[in-house]
């Protein structure tokens, strides 16, 4: 009777176990740790909150995931996924030639252009001509460094490397450096900020290369994970089908984020 017991008792357990382990599968996001608004942003308790944020708790939820915020240097986020340290990567992160090389990404969940900020009534455009012998800030180990280093060091800027977007800003703001470039979204959040709207104003947005700026941003994943991709992607659809998506854009934007 006892050993009949044990085994009721044990199967209870691990049935339990099971219907827990189906409800939701557990999943380390990856964000990059410093504050990139609107995107993503740690408040005054460190709670992460922001456009990006958002959009990953949409598609866990929709997927049946159990993500967790996972905050990663970005230039060592891409590291960290294909060593297993995180699962995926919510992180603004383009799709492009040369990522695909190592790691894999969901469909598009957003697309928009690259602009170039300075000085208010400083006399350049975001053109190579106009920007030869500026110095040009850019975040390290993005599409915006690889774009800067072909179009503008190439016609004669300087390019200088910040670990984060902020730091460009601030130099920007302080007059060190001439110009930033970035996701024209970010540098709007940064214009439409204290620091940003005494300052500095939109120069415009640079000449597409998809080469080098990608295809719209997705979800970085390992490449193999085609489950996981599955999923990623049916919930990607599914949010844009069902309003969810456009719901919390429109607490951050006036236009459609996910682009063309």
């Amino acid at each position: 009777m006892k050993t009949a017991l044990k085994t009721i008792a044990l199967a209870a357990v691990i049935g339990f176990a099971g219907i827990s382990g189906a409800m939701a599968q557990q999943i380390k996001v990856g964000f990059a740790a410093e504050p990139y608004p609107p995107f993503a942003s740690p408040d005054a308790s460190g709670n992460w909150e922001g456009w990006e944020v958002e959009f990953m708790k949409a598609i866990c939820d929709e997927a049946k995931l159990d993500c967790v915020i996972t905050p990663v240097a970005w230039d060592g986020i891409i590291p960290a996924l294909t060593t297993n340290k995180i699962d995926m990567i919510v992180g603004s992160m383009s799709i492009t030639g040369e990522r695909l090389k190592t790691i894999d990404f969901s469909d598009k969940y957003y697309n928009t252009p690259t602009g170039v900020i300075g000085p208010k009534g400083a006399a350049f455009d975001a053109t190579p001509e106009s920007l030869a012998g500026k110095t040009i800030g850019v975040q390290v180990a993005t599409i915006h460094q690889s774009y800067a280093d072909k179009y503008f060091g190439g016609a004669g800027a300087t390019i200088k490397e910040y670990q984060t977007q902020d730091e460009a800003n601030n130099d920007l703001a302080a007059g060190r450096i001439d110009a930033v470039q970035a996701d024209a979204i970010a540098l709007d959040a940064f214009l439409k900020s204290d620091q940003g709207k005494d300052c500095c104003e939109h120069k415009g947005n640079v000449k597409d290369d998809p080469e080098i700026l990608g295809a719209g941003v997705g979800v970085g994943l390992r490449k193999g994970e085609t489950e996981l991709k599955d999923k990623v992607n049916a919930a990607i659809k599914a949010i844009r089908a069902n309003g969810t998506y456009d719901t919390f854009s429109k607490k951050y934007f006036d236009f459609d984020i996910y682009g063309g």
